[in-house]
């Protein structure tokens, strides 16, 4: 019953914050509170950040002996490290690498990635459009389906070299790691998806936590009204209303993202079918499922554990859509176990 009252009142939420409904008064007092929270946030994540050392573009050049031999022969795309805002890390051999969820960037990973810097060889990069990205790389056409989000993860991996390393995708991310690791066999040796959905919306037999009309209302207030959109939606995917300043840095990481790339990439998100892809995925799986979930709940994590041959399910204690920022310290556990 949480599950349904709290979509209501996502849907109750959207219809008295859409672009007609808010007054202009309003709309100015919501720029407003998201400037001090962007302030607000900016020195909360300052205070908090780790900073290891970091691997230039120039160093991996030498570090990864084969990936600069195959760019000197023209079969590795040039600036796909640039492109994605690459940065390498760790004392260790085996590649990990990270990847976010929707309107987030590679520091959404900055609790759970340095804890594997001993043992591993990092890797974090940004979703082309989000973060430090190169955001003059992004087209609308190219980047209508995951399957080339995969793509830009395979030119990644291929230009560092990497195999057997293990992926760790959050949300939208679990589904492009999947569909990289079809296209590049042997780059991932194991996947780690945390909150995966194959499918966000419901079908025959298939229960994906929306309805068709459901999704297409969220898309319709988030074209109409970004920061409005992202100010009342990230506090409820985020969850865990006793800690505010999760659903404070989250709304500022929405409201960073370019508006027009922000919209095109939630719709193939939320409308993407990825049902089919769970099948052909050989490599071990970890999934790591909140116990509390509006965006992808259990019972959605439990058709991802049935459907993909070799997997496992965790159930966090966590609640809400990102436990590596709400709950680092049991993500690492239950990754570790898997490691």
């Amino acid at each position: 019953m949480a599950g349904r009252d709290t979509k209501l009142l996502i849907l109750r939420r959207i219809k008295r914050t859409d672009g007609q409904a808010i007054s202009r008064a309003t709309w100015a007092e919501n720029m407003i509170q998201i400037h001090k929270q962007r302030t607000r946030s900016k020195r909360s994540v300052q205070s908090h950040i780790r900073h290891p050392p970091k691997v230039t573009v120039r160093r991996l050049a030498a570090r990864y002996a084969a990936s600069a031999q195959a760019a000197q022969k023209g079969n590795a795309m040039p600036g796909v490290l640039e492109r994605n805002n690459v940065k390498v890390r760790g004392a260790g051999e085996q590649p990990m690498m990270f990847a976010h969820g929707y309107g987030c960037d590679q520091n959404m990973w900055r609790f759970v990635a340095p804890a594997f810097e001993p043992d591993f060889n990092t890797v974090l990069f940004d979703h082309v459009g989000a973060g430090g990205s190169d955001l003059s790389a992004y087209d609308k056409r190219k980047y209508s389906s995951l399957s080339a989000y995969a793509d830009d993860v395979v030119e990644i991996g291929r230009g560092l070299a990497l195999q057997d390393a293990v992926f760790v995708g959050h949300s939208v991310s679990a589904m492009i790691g999947i569909l990289a690791s079809q296209k590049a066999p042997g780059m991932f040796s194991k996947l780690i998806l945390i909150g995966p959905s194959a499918r966000y919306i419901d079908d025959d037999g298939y229960v994906g936590g929306f309805s068709a009309k459901q999704i297409e209302e969220l898309l319709e207030f988030l074209e109409a009204n970004h920061m409005g959109w992202s100010a009342q939606m990230a506090p409820l995917i985020m969850g865990n209303p006793d800690r505010p300043e999760l659903a404070e840095e989250l709304t500022n990481s929405f409201c960073r993202t370019d508006p027009e790339i922000a919209k095109a990439f939630a719709r193939v998100t939320f409308t993407s079918d990825n049902r089919k892809d769970l099948a052909g995925v050989t490599a071990p799986t970890l999934i790591l499922q909140c116990s509390e979930d509006i965006i992808a709940s259990q019972v959605v994590g439990d058709f991802v554990n049935r459907n993909i041959p070799n997997s496992r399910m965790i159930v966090l204690k966590a609640t809400g859509h990102c436990p590596n920022l709400s709950a680092p310290a049991e993500v690492i556990a239950a990754m570790r176990t898997f490691v």
